[in-house]
């Protein structure tokens, strides 16, 4: 793991999923749970930005900060794509520090999402 790393990943997300979701974290405002005039709903926030928690919980990354800018909304069935790229790494005492930057964007390669983050990654997980 070395500064300038890149890692990506794709999906998209059903309104099962969103609808889910919003039983669990209780962001169920009207644009998640009803179903626009094209048959989608707005994918929560967060639940977008669960792309890059799922390649930082691939590499066994703890945050500690995490910031985010909504660009645009995401609807179920959007294919998006988070690339997070590593822009400090350093050794410390028994851990990485790591800072990320990572960007989300639908299929037409529009960002719908831009984040930063920095963290630690345990030595003997690194």
């Amino acid at each position: 793991m070395q500064k300038g790393d890149v890692f990506s990943y794709s999906r998209s997300f059903t309104v099962e999923e969103v609808l889910h979701f919003g039983e669990l974290s209780g962001d169920q405002g009207r644009h998640h749970v009803e179903l626009d005039d094209k048959g989608r709903l707005m994918v929560q926030g967060l639940l977008t930005a669960s792309l890059g928690t799922k390649i930082g919980g691939d590499m066994h990354y703890i945050a500690r900060q995490m910031n985010s800018e909504f660009v645009r909304p995401v609807f179920t069935g959007d294919v998006i794509t988070c690339e997070v790229t590593l822009m400090n790494v350093e050794p410390s005492d028994g851990y990485v520090k790591v800072s990320i930057e990572s960007v989300t964007r639908n299929q037409q390669g529009k960002e719908v999402l831009l984040a930063t983050s920095h963290g630690i990654i345990r030595k003997d997980e690194a």
